[in-house]
């Protein structure tokens, strides 16, 4: 119930601005609206206080504003000048761009009010490297502190993970400065292309195998009737040594386990002061296409660590509009940059989200707080903002590019023209939602 709620809520915010965008400037250019609509389908309420019905349908999916236009109906005489079609064409480009924009300008203050109360972060250092990743391979080790990726100096693990996905979207070897623990300054190069396409596209999410976080190698959750639990190990159980040999790391473990499918293992644990000799096989399971080892346990976070990584970031009202508008400006551009490496399949199409994984977001988000849903609706806005504004006819920004057309040639495209590129514009969106669609299900019915 929470999650439906988040996500009609949501919708409703984000649609409502989007639509009040093209209402408010229509009427500051003597534009008459006919009807405001949020959602489509039959309204289940409507209400006309002036000239303007206002309605609201049950498919949550968007909404409409319609104008008075000649092209769509008889218009009184008396009226023409109010119509849509009749604008002159700045002031038509003016209307359609209104849309976006106050998507974009929403975002800005929510960041804004998120900004302003100070923001949580995580200081850049490393807590986990996990083995056989591009991170791994490029020699990063546990305390080292990220000064610079790319060059572009970094303050934060949000930093580091932002400059990380700027930096692969460009190629996909990315050279990050760190310091270790030792106090030495050293390059190193992050090459996720030889471990296949899945690295690259994690490197491209800001995902190269690092971790802020560390996990002490205590068995800290055990899956009801998994091996471990029927092996007679229980949480709090401190794992010393696998076949003989110690263990350092949490991540040491979980590679000996996913190396060992269907092999007997000789574990040694400390139990209340006691070491024990316990004997397992890890189950064989099928992961990305590789048989691996899993015996169902989960790690306990190193609090002490974890605890020592955050701070908050504090702002005045000024700075904080000016870290707000970083930020916009940041992710708008950031998810522009996306879709084209999609387009040219530099990035693979498995980022598109639609409207199930928009409401399990909405709901996490919710739960987790009003700050962490504040800053979901505002990434949402902007990504409304920018897909609207891209030259698809059917969108706002299809209608921009007809309207530029139009301005630059002396006169309207024609009729023809704009009726092949409505089908060609709803084709593409049709096709864009389908792989929205399909890689809803796949994230939730693990596909």
């Amino acid at each position: 119930m929470l999650t439906l709620l988040a996500f009609l809520a949501a919708i409703g915010l984000l649609v409502t601005f989007h639509e009040l965008g093209h209402y408010w400037v229509a009427k500051l250019c003597g534009v008459r609206v006919l009807r405001f609509s949020i959602g489509f389908g039959s309204p289940l309420f409507r209400f006309r206080p002036r000239e303007t019905e206002w309605v609201v349908c049950p498919i949550p999916l968007g909404g409409y504003v319609k104008m008075l236009d000649e092209r769509e109906g008889f218009v009184e005489p008396a009226e023409r000048g109010r119509a849509f079609n009749n604008q002159h064409v700045l002031k038509r480009m003016a209307i359609v761009v209104a849309g976006p924009f106050a998507n974009l300008l929403l975002a800005l203050f929510l960041y804004w009010g998120v900004t302003a109360q100070g923001v949580p972060q995580l200081r850049p250092l490393v807590g986990t490297v996990i083995a056989q990743t591009p991170a791994a391979a490029a020699g990063f080790k546990e305390g080292d502190r990220v000064l610079a990726v790319a060059g572009a100096p970094v303050s934060s693990w949000q930093d580091v993970r932002l400059a990380l996905v700027d930096a692969a979207m460009a190629g996909d070897a990315v050279t990050v400065r760190v310091r270790e623990a030792s106090g030495a300054e050293r390059e190193r190069r992050i090459d996720a292309g030889h471990f296949g396409a899945k690295a690259v596209l994690a490197l491209q999410q800001g995902d190269p195998g690092l971790s802020p976080g560390r996990f002490l190698p205590v068995l800290g959750a055990l899956e009801e009737g998994g091996v471990a639990a029927r092996a007679g190990l229980k949480t709090g159980d401190k794992l010393l040594a696998v076949g003989g040999r110690p263990v350092a790391s949490w991540e040491q473990w979980v590679q000996v386990v996913r190396n060992s499918p269907g092999k007997d293992l000789s574990l040694s644990i400390g139990r209340d002061g006691k070491t024990m000799e316990i004997r397992l096989r890890p189950q064989a399971v099928t992961q990305d296409d590789e048989v691996v080892g899993r015996i169902g346990v989960g790690p306990m976070p190193d609090r002490a660590w974890n605890d020592s990584l955050g701070f908050t970031r504090h702002y005045d009202a000024v700075g904080a509009l000016g870290a707000a508008w970083r930020k916009t400006g940041d992710t708008a551009w950031m998810s522009l940059k996306f879709l084209g490496n999609m387009l040219i399949g530099r990035a693979s199409l498995d980022n598109l989200s639609g409207p199930l994984t928009i409401a399990s977001v909405a709901g996490q988000t919710a739960r987790e707080g009003l700050t962490a849903y504040l800053e979901f609706l505002a990434l949402i806005s902007i990504s409304i903002g920018v897909l609207n504004l891209l030259p698809i006819p059917v969108l706002d920004g299809g209608h921009l590019m007809y309207y530029v057309a139009e301005l630059v040639r002396g006169k309207p495209v024609s009729e023809r023209a704009q009726v092949l590129g409505q089908r060609i514009g709803f084709i593409l969106l049709a096709s864009l939602m389908a792989f929205a669609m399909l890689n809803d299900f796949s994230r939730l019915f693990g596909g």
